[in-house]
């Protein structure tokens, strides 16, 4: 990708709006439409819309595709069914986080993978070499939208004809289906802890399907609002809670997406078989005290001694300042007490919470 930052599809229909934008990842991200408050209550407790064009898109073909998908990812992609969506980690031989994303099953030999990052060409190449597959970036070529909140099905209804209704969490329809009055594919996930679908086209039926969206009753929403968010649901985020090749999926808790127990192979299986045994971190929400709101990446600490780090903090409107956290499992219990560094000096109380702190069980995605 060039220096400049990509601008998505939707990009001039946000700008027309009076959006505001952030540069992440090679990518132009819409960070709000001037109400965040506005903006999170329609995310949590009505239909929001958001451009996440930038997630990174890969087609993966071939005779080989499902092996290919499944080599690089810790959860069962081999027993995915057609129209089914799988999460997971993306992994190196040592079974330490390269990237965290979705796979879709659109076939037997037809999968697409979608990750944080879009520097995975050399990767991909590397890992792969000797399988039947034909990896091709796709992120430019479909862009898409994301309704969350729970009145999502409402909203989306009033766009299209087709019976939704049985789409459960985690199932797309693996062919093109008319929302709004351009072809989608329409997939039951998200991001945020809440309902929704998401929706993906082509560049040329941006603006129209952006349109529709809104005149079926969608508030539209950016990053800084899914960022509260995201951290309310106990998300992680590449770059922001891990660096790539540091941390196995076990510092974030993500045991039951690891499939250890099913007769696939991964990149480091039998190293995460081993940290499965005895996983020496655990991944936690810590509710925190005082006026101030500690930095990404702030350091944790017990006794004056360095045991772990706040990943990712926030101002939630429903739980206050709460920060996503890397914890030592002695130390993960709910109820215990770390202190936690502030820039520029002092410290900020930190008490061990549920991970997520908002629909610990994950009901409200699968209403």
């Amino acid at each position: 990708m060039g220096d400049e930052p990509i601008k998505t599809a939707f990009h001039d229909s946000h700008a027309a709006m009076g959006a505001s934008f952030e540069a992440d990842g090679g990518w132009l991200w819409t960070a709000s439409f001037g109400d965040g408050a506005k903006e999170y209550d329609a995310v949590r407790n009505g239909c929001g819309v958001w451009d996440v064009s930038p997630l990174n898109k890969w087609d993966f073909s071939g005779s080989d595709a499902g092996k290919a998908a499944q080599k690089i990812n810790t959860n069962d992609v081999l027993g995915l069914s057609p129209g089914r969506v799988r999460y997971g980690g993306f992994v190196d031989d040592d079974g330490l986080l390269v990237d965290d994303g979705t796979v879709y099953k659109l076939s037997d030999d037809h999968y697409w993978v979608m990750t944080n990052l879009s520097d995975h060409t050399e990767w991909f190449a590397q890992t792969l070499k000797g399988l039947d597959v034909n990896v091709d970036y796709r992120a430019l070529q479909m862009p898409h939208l994301g309704l969350q909140g729970p009145k999502s099905g409402e909203v989306l209804s009033k766009m299209t004809d087709v019976d939704f209704a049985a789409l459960k969490y985690f199932q797309f329809i693996p062919e093109q289906v008319k929302v709004g009055g351009v072809d989608v594919w329409l997939s039951r996930t998200g991001f945020g802890g809440e309902k929704g679908y998401e929706l993906f086209t082509s560049p040329e039926n941006a603006a129209q399907l952006w349109q529709s969206v809104l005149d079926a009753g969608a508030t539209p929403f950016g990053i800084d609002a899914i960022e509260i968010c995201r951290i309310e649901a106990g998300l992680v985020v590449t770059d922001y809670d891990y660096e790539g090749h540091q941390r196995s999926p076990y510092d974030f808790s993500m045991d039951r997406l690891v499939a250890i127990d099913k007769p696939v192979d991964f990149n480091g299986k039998a190293k995460l078989e081993e940290i499965a045994k005895n996983p020496p971190n655990r991944f936690k929400t810590l509710k925190i005290d005082g006026d101030i709101l500690p930095e990404y990446g702030a350091t944790v600490t017990k006794d004056g001694q360095e045991i772990g780090v706040l990943t990712s903090p926030a101002d939630s409107p429903k739980f206050g300042k709460i920060g996503l956290a890397i914890l030592p499992t002695d130390q993960a219990n709910n109820g215990k007490t770390v202190d936690i560094a502030l820039e520029g000096g002092g410290r900020a109380t930190g008490t061990v919470a549920d991970l997520p702190i908002y629909d610990t069980n994950k009901e409200r995605p699968r209403a």
